[in-house]
């Protein structure tokens, strides 16, 4: 399912941006209704947050390009709001707003793996130019093993290598105290590649902030690193 906003700017041929971005969102079964939207209204909130629009404008071409894309069972069609570029306060408003409705239609395992690959070929397909092209994954689980042929983690780690993606980590610990680890371990790859942590849902929206503003700033203070 694509969503769109026609008042919102539409990536172009000739669109070049400081950073391209996929917000990928576990919607997988250990995520409940409650927790799947925390998720969302994190991301809205983060987005709309002050730091991170001066962070967005901080960079040489002070803009950004964002995709949200959610997955669950490994093979199920994805999510997505589509590419946005987000240059303005009225940007970022109109797409948090569509990201903080998004319909959940994903169910079953946590096809990591597939969703990175996913996210990846969206960022391959797209018309933007970026030299910094990011896939973000936030999650409460360990990948799952598929019930049949999809792209597993590890096969998704190697796409980004060869594409010059960078993979960073949400992990969401209400479930898995070691969830973290597994990321640093499994998911994280590429240049200043990292993993965040949230305890819980509730401290989701802190975490996606701190993120996004270790993400989209071209020069993060210290406190942040």
């Amino acid at each position: 399912m694509m969503l769109a906003n026609a008042a919102t700017h539409s990536a172009a041929a000739s669109d070049e941006v400081d950073l391209e971005l996929v917000l990928a969102v576990d919607a997988s079964g250990s995520v409940d209704n409650q927790e799947y939207r925390l998720q969302l209204s994190g991301i809205a909130g983060a987005l709309r947050d002050p730091a991170v629009l001066r962070a967005i404008k901080a960079g040489p071409r002070k803009r950004v390009a964002v995709n949200v894309l959610i997955w669950a069972e490994a093979r199920r069609p994805k999510d997505e709001t589509g590419w946005h570029i987000l240059s303005s306060a009225n940007e970022v408003d109109r797409m948090a707003g569509i990201i903080a409705t998004m319909p959940r239609n994903q169910v079953g395992g946590t096809g990591i793996g597939d969703g990175v690959a996913h996210a990846i070929r969206s960022i391959d397909e797209n018309a933007i130019r970026s030299d910094r092209r990011i896939v973000d994954v936030s999650g409460d689980g360990r990948e799952t093993p598929p019930r049949q042929y999809s792209t597993i983690l590890s096969e998704a780690r190697s796409m980004a290598i060869a594409r010059n993606v960078t993979l960073n980590g949400l992990a969401i610990l209400n479930e898995d105290k070691q969830l973290d680890s597994y990321y640093r371990a499994q998911l994280a790859i590429g240049e200043g590649s990292f993993v965040e942590v949230a305890q819980d849902y509730n401290d989701f929206a802190r975490a996606m902030r701190r993120k996004l503003l270790r993400e989209i700033d071209p020069d993060p203070i210290v406190g942040l690193r």
